[in-house]
């Protein structure tokens, strides 16, 4: 026993002094780094140059959450930012140092509503007579869409295009819960809140299948009529091409099918890039990456301030990823507060999460609407549920017409495990309580009781959402019961049922802010803010350090670390959208 002990000390001290020792290491290179960065100029852009959208990774809102040890350690670094892409377009179309744009198509991931933007923005730049042309080996759907933007679309001679229209991946976990013997009980409200589905059955209710193909249906009609304007062929055309399997044909016939332009190896795209912007056979391109553009770009400077506050990612009551309810409430407060911000701009990408966060971050920005400040919403890909429930508020939403929106309604989920610790595991329990409802939790299954009370709560939350949602948008709460019950909407048919004001992207929110209020110059301030103090970055890489040397250690148990950790933070009451892959 005593060696075992020895044993398992020694193994903790082991993995301490390895952390401390990565801490110190990675503090020495971070301030390595710092002074590296300190001796660097600030980047330049020669004339002839072109902007580079290589799209080879995941589209981000922006590039917020990579600390020092991230940029230190790589990770991240296929992201891409979707304010820096939007920037870059914007700002090129007048600089006459930038000749044209080149769109590398590489299987870039983003949301559709994300997609739309970048290519509204090229639409755009267009008018100022630049070329733009696209090249890819092999594109993918999303990466096409963006291309045909493009005055000239080349693939390579054995390369191919994917167009297939727009689908939905649905995971459903009872046929292993019941493995398990782990019994999901469920309280919810609304008949199309789905995201409890995956947990009670083994395919999607007739309800969830009707809305999905409510919302996928206008959206790939949005991508499908876009395309058919840039290719100059019909929407039906375009249909024919996604059921086909394009992928498979040969590229020498879609020259003739307008699919694209013409068939090119990588060296001839780069030859004719090189002819139009003065450069020799032997000379490379000048290419510039939005992330460095952007950083060249001096943004405007004003007296009035408008604050664009990101909110992003899941919805929970705390921690350090996602929209963090004690994290983004006060600093909403902090704008109200703030003398120097004269209105509010809450750029929402989010699917929901915790019901009690969202409530706090409602009342937030009532305190900041009470201030006599203006506040709208600028919603991305998804605005649901919880994400929803933040923007209700604003005196204008906007969206644009492939974002997801609505799913107003709210769940619980309490697993039981009792059954899979005695049938599986061997392991019995015994209560012992003072009174009937002292040990309610995740082993045994919930009593009559029980279940009336979670399902009173859960029906008390609903009412406060929907009330919420009604009082925001000017509306009854019957109306707004009459398209809530959890259904989502696409972005176009929100605006006809009044979830939403306007169709637009986040440019066209904040100028129309600007006018409807009368500033005729304004700066932009972004929240919440991206620079973390260097002792805040140092102390965050630590702590990430620590644990993944901890995880490695636990080698084959790590991902049950994952899975208790993931149970942990999850809350019990949820206003979210069921996760759903559009492909």
């Amino acid at each position: 026993m005593r060696q075992f002990f020895t044993y398992v000390l020694a193994t903790i001290a082991g993995i301490w002094i390895t952390a401390i020792i990565a801490i110190i290491g990675s503090i020495l290179m971070a301030i390595m780094m710092m002074a590296a960065g300190m001796s660097s100029n600030e980047p330049s852009i020669s004339s002839h140059s072109i902007l580079h959208l290589n799209l080879n990774g995941a589209i981000e809102e922006r590039l917020e959450g990579r600390s020092l040890m991230d940029r230190i350690y790589g990770v991240g670094e296929d992201q891409l930012s979707l304010k820096d892409i939007v920037k870059s377009i914007r700002n090129a179309k007048d600089d006459s140092k930038i000749d044209g744009i080149f769109i590398d198509a590489n299987g870039g991931a983003g949301g559709t509503a994300s997609i739309a933007y970048i290519r509204e923005a090229l639409i755009d730049f267009k008018e100022s007579g630049k070329w733009i042309v696209a090249y890819s080996d092999g594109y993918s759907q999303s990466d096409y869409f963006i291309a045909t933007a493009a005055d000239s679309l080349w693939v390579n001679p054995v390369g191919m295009v994917d167009i297939h229209g727009v689908g939905g991946s649905l995971t459903f976990f009872k046929g292993l819960l019941d493995k398990l013997n782990v019994d999901v009980q469920v309280i919810k409200v609304g008949t199309y809140k789905s995201a409890v589905e995956p947990f009670i059955l083994t395919e999607p209710s007739e309800a969830n299948r009707e809305q999905i193909k409510s919302y996928i249906t206008p959206i790939w009609d949005y991508i499908s009529e876009n395309i058919a304007a840039s290719r100059n062929v019909s929407r039906d055309i375009v249909n024919s091409w996604a059921d086909s399997i394009i992928t498979t044909y040969d590229p020498s016939l879609l020259p003739g099918m307008k699919v694209a332009t013409s068939l090119r190896y990588r060296h001839e795209a780069e030859e004719w890039m090189k002819e139009q912007t003065n450069r020799k056979k032997d000379e490379k391109l000048k290419l510039v990456e939005p992330s460095e553009y952007a950083a060249t770009i001096k943004d405007k400077k004003s007296s009035t301030k408008i604050a664009v506050l990101y909110a992003t990612g899941d919805i929970v009551d705390n921690g350090n990823e996602g929209i963090v309810g004690n994290k983004m409430a006060p600093l909403i407060l902090d704008l109200a507060n703030d003398k120097k911000i004269d209105a509010l701009v809450l750029r929402v990408n989010s699917g929901g999460g915790s019901a009690f966060a969202s409530e706090q971050i409602w009342e937030a920005l009532e305190q900041f609407k009470a201030t006599g400040k203006p506040f709208y919403v600028s919603m991305g890909d998804v605005a649901a549920s919880g994400g929803y429930y933040i923007s209700c508020g604003a005196d204008k939403i906007y969206c644009q017409p492939v974002t997801i929106t609505g799913s107003i309604g709210i769940f619980g989920l309490i697993p039981s495990i009792k059954g899979f610790l005695n049938d599986k595991l061997g392991i019995t329990t015994a209560d012992i309580m003072t009174n009937p409802n002292a040990n309610i939790g995740i082993v045994n299954p919930m009593t009559p009781f029980q279940r009336a009370a979670m399902q009173k709560m859960i029906d008390r939350g609903y009412e406060t959402f929907t009330s919420r949602c009604a009082e925001g948008r000017h509306l009854s709460v019957d109306s707004i019961k009459a398209i809530a019950e959890g259904r989502v909407w696409d972005g176009v048919t929100a605006k006809r049922i009044g979830l939403v004001d306007e169709l637009g992207n986040l440019d066209k929110c904040i100028e129309d802010l600007a006018l409807a209020n009368g500033y005729l110059k304004y700066e932009l301030v972004e929240y919440p803010r991206n620079d973390k103090e260097w002792w805040e970055e140092l102390l965050d890489g630590g702590a990430s350090i620590k644990q993944s040397i901890v995880k490695k250690e636990l080698g084959a148990a790590a991902p049950y670390y994952d899975a208790i950790k993931k149970i942990n933070e999850m809350e019990h009451v949820q206003c979210r959208m069921p996760e759903i892959v559009i492909e």
